[in-house]
């Protein structure tokens, strides 16, 4: 592909880095990235990568824009309520960055639609908010051999972790199955900082780059802790798991499973 004399200009800071230049743009306006919820996590991210010139997002919630929602999903403003967050997140996006496409999937990432989804993308990125939602992307992101870029935020604490499948630690390495149902609150439940989100998203988002590049050492194998009330990050490291259910060395989980029929993105 060859840039036009406005996309030089837009990508104009990319294309100076010694690390990205013009090839690495080209790599960037290429690539295919899902996001599963357009919800707070999701915001910053396909703004970001939108505005990095993504050449096709992917972005899917089944969700309407809810006034409890402004204080932290920035892709959308008071005049988007009751409309589908989707369409609501396009537009947006495409106001930032025409050049490129944005697919809209009105609808849950579950298990049978999941696989079909993914296929068409190179990295996905976890916006979602409950945990049979991340254990069914996690299962479906190694089953298509798709890195994963998972995110998560709740009260003041946040946390991002790179999944490189057959390659890095799963998300059941670290936790096995999803507690019972209301053992851990949602941020519905419990509350979360609104700018937390931007935080936790903005990350998810450099860590797609990252990976679109080939440059830098993303998050496999290690969990980033973020605090907002100490401002202190920390790294946990982990690694694959042999008795991993999913991605050890006698695997037990050989489908998808939908461990819960609500999804609900934050």
């Amino acid at each position: 592909m060859e840039f036009s004399d406005q996309q030089i200009q837009r990508y104009s800071r990319h294309i100076i880095l010694p690390e990205v230049g013009g090839k690495g743009q080209k790599k960037i306006c290429q690539a295919k990235v899902l996001i599963v919820g357009a919800g707070g996590l999701g915001s910053p991210a396909a703004l970001y990568l939108a505005a990095a010139g993504v050449g096709t997002i992917g972005i899917i919630d089944g969700d309407a824009v809810d006034l409890s929602n402004l204080h932290r999903q920035i892709l959308h403003h008071t005049a988007d309520l009751s409309q589908p967050k989707v369409f609501s997140a396009r537009d947006k996006m495409l106001a930032i960055n025409p050049d490129i496409r944005v697919v809209t999937y009105e609808d849950r990432l579950v298990a049978q639609n999941a696989v079909s989804i993914l296929h068409d993308y190179d990295i996905v990125l976890d916006g979602t908010d409950n945990f049979p939602a991340k254990f069914l992307i996690n299962d479906a992101c190694f089953f298509s051999k798709k890195p994963l870029i998972h995110g998560g935020i709740l009260r003041f604490d946040g946390q991002v972790f790179t999944i490189l499948p057959g390659r890095s630690a799963c998300y059941r390495c670290i936790h096995r199955n999803p507690p019972p149902n209301g053992l851990i609150p949602t941020c519905q439940e419990a509350g979360v900082l609104g700018v937390l989100a931007g935080v936790i998203g903005t990350i998810q988002a450099t860590e797609a780059l990252k990976l679109i590049l080939g440059i830098g050492q993303p998050l496999a194998d290690r969990w980033l802790i973020y605090n907002a009330l100490t401002s202190q990050f920390r790294t946990a490291h982990v690694k694959r798991q042999p008795n991993c259910p999913l991605c050890g060395d006698r695997p037990t989980i050989t489908e998808l499973i939908d461990y819960d029929p609500a999804v609900c993105e934050i």
